[in-house]
């Protein structure tokens, strides 16, 4: 079991001078993912690194994958820590360390070496070829690959030395936090769950917002969706969930306007109680799981039309995937399984047989006259209503 794990990271590395900013908000983070991880840990900066010192026993592989889930994270490795730095201790740890984690499997590898502190007197070209040699000399199954190895080996003298091999992927990205605030509409479909990762992997934080309308929705399309969102969680840290009462504004809808544009009425009075509990909540822009093309009311006709009730910027991070795209996502991060439960959210009950495809925002604006009397009180009661739950990681 690794006692200390060394976390790459890749974008913050460009930032210039308010690069401390995104380190810091990422050091921020580890620490809030690592606290939900059975045992104790130290977390500090290391000139380009972030390094995690475990402080009590815990389960390796969990510390692990607690680690790669936080956006801005590139790799994470476990590593042996060398204090004195000779460097003949340097290569026994090193050889201790692959025998450790690879045991007796043959394997191919090529060594890298980083020399942060420059007051030491080996360079970083000799370090690795001088390294690569004691591992030839001292395990029977390696083999050197300079072109496609198997194994990266790693050593990095700073204030320590510290070796390693290829680590684990992370997520990438940037730490949630670090790029405001934004409010996800969030169904118990496939798409809007990998909005929502999407977003926040860019260093958005999210609140989200599910319509909810019973009794034609049902109690388990609630609590889909409050699991999908805990599984987003795994990713952003809490989310605030407002769930808000649809049915009476849906029903308006369907008793007086034309049916083939239901679905865009409805669209449009979503975005607007979105976007006054968005506000409420400090955020500054909306956030959709809509692709292009993908249904009717996806064209850029509909985009447009549900668009323009909106005050603030609409993202649609899915806009220009395919829905294979889409369904792969949603697998690779746990999604998929919960968002094909067979339980209906409020916008696949009342589509049309024939919805409009191209609508014109002049004639759905006229549809929605019939409104004018009825919606305010409607609308006023769905927000007064509104359900807020604090939606936590696993």
């Amino acid at each position: 079991m690794a006692s200390t794990y060394l976390v790459k990271y890749a974008e913050i590395g460009i930032k210039g001078k308010n690069r401390y900013k995104f380190e810091d908000a990422l050091v921020h983070r580890v620490i809030e993912r690592l606290d939900r991880v059975d045992g104790k840990f130290r977390v500090q900066k290391e000139q380009g690194r972030i390094l995690v010192e475990a402080l009590s026993e815990h389960d390796e592989e969990e510390a692990i994958t607690a680690l790669t889930h936080v956006f801005g994270v590139s790799q994470v490795c476990p590593v042996s820590e060398i204090v004195d730095r000779d460097f003949g201790h340097i290569c026994e740890a090193l050889v201790e360390h692959i025998k450790t984690r690879l045991g007796d499997t043959p394997f191919t590898f090529k060594a890298f070496a980083k020399r942060s502190d420059k007051s030491y007197p080996m360079e970083s070209p000799e370090i690795a070829i001088e390294a690569g040699d004691y591992i030839i000399n001292h395990i029977d199954t390696a083999k050197v690959d300079l072109h496609n190895p198997e194994y990266k080996v790693f050593i990095e003298i700073r204030r320590a030395a510290y070796v390693y091999i290829s680590g684990y992927p992370g997520v990438g990205g940037m730490p949630v936090g670090t790029a405001g605030k934004a409010m996800l509409l969030l169904s118990g479909g496939i798409d809007s769950p990998v909005a929502g990762y999407r977003i926040a992997k860019r260093g958005v934080n999210i609140d989200a917002t599910y319509f909810h309308a019973p009794p034609y929705t049902s109690e388990r399309a609630k609590q889909k969706v409050v699991d999908l969102a805990r599984i987003i969680s795994e990713y952003t840290g809490p989310i605030t969930l407002h769930v808000v009462n649809f049915t009476d504004i849906q029903m308006a809808i369907y008793e007086n306007c034309p049916h083939d544009e239901l679905t865009i009425i409805m669209r449009r009075y979503m975005m607007q109680i979105a976007e006054t509990i968005a506000r409420k909540r400090d955020c500054l822009a909306l956030v959709t799981g809509e692709s292009i093309a993908q249904v009717a009311s996806q064209t850029l006709q509909s985009l447009a039309a549900t668009d323009a009730v909106c005050g603030m910027p609409v993202f649609r991070p899915l806009i220009a995937m395919d829905k294979q795209e889409i369904v792969e996502e949603s697998q690779k991060i746990g999604a998929y399984e919960t968002s094909i439960q067979p339980y209906e959210d409020c916008c696949t009950i009342f589509v049309a047989k024939h919805p409009v495809t191209k609508p014109k925002i002049e004639q759905i604006e006229e549809s929605e006259k019939a409104l004018t009397k009825i919606m305010p009180p409607l609308v006023a009661e769905a927000l007064d209503t509104v359900e807020v739950l604090k939606i936590n990681p696993r």
